[in-house]
């Protein structure tokens, strides 16, 4: 069962390579990203996530938005922001925490995750959990491949074709 926030805080980051993305952090870290540039969506968004509509404050989601900036502009590998995992499911925060693990540039399956997190017949599951990311770009999902090896879903404006611009972006040997 998630555990509810006391508060939650949002701010857009306009005029990136992917348009306006939405950020949200809570006091105990960053909440939820959105690529989507539907500010009500986003809204509704944190607060199935946190329990609490988040209050427009922009100046809180600063450290969030530099750091998207910089990986953005390719001058950012490793994000070091606070992640409250407490907004997902245990499951969800189990497969996303080995997706998280996943270095620039560098893909793996969703079968390699289910067996690193020692559920090798959840494959489904961790794609489910994939799918659902509610931080994407910083809990790199975009790096996570089908079993052959080949982009499979991505739930952001442009779909596969933005997953294959992020991994060119980030040099992967893939595309």
């Amino acid at each position: 069962m998630k555990k509810q926030i006391k508060m939650a805080w949002m701010g857009a980051l306009k005029g990136t390579p992917l348009g306006t993305l939405w950020t949200a952090v809570s006091p105990q870290g960053l909440v939820a990203i959105s690529l989507w540039p539907d500010r009500a969506q986003f809204a509704a968004q944190v607060a199935k996530l946190t329990g609490q509509t988040p209050i427009d404050e922009p100046e809180r989601v600063t450290a969030v938005a530099h750091q998207l900036r910089e990986y953005l502009s390719g001058e950012r590998k490793v994000f070091d922001l606070a992640i409250d995992w407490s907004v997902m499911t245990p499951f969800q925060a189990l497969a996303l925490r080995a997706v998280y693990a996943v270095g620039y540039g560098r893909t793996q399956t969703y079968a390699d995750i289910a067996q690193q997190i020692g559920k090798p017949k959840a494959v489904r599951a961790v794609g489910r959990a994939n799918a659902t990311n509610p931080m994407p770009l910083v809990i790199p999902c975009h790096r996570i491949l089908g079993s052959d090896g080949k982009l499979h879903g991505f739930s952001a404006p442009g779909g596969l074709e933005t997953k294959a611009w992020l991994l060119r972006m980030e040099g992967s040997w893939l595309i």
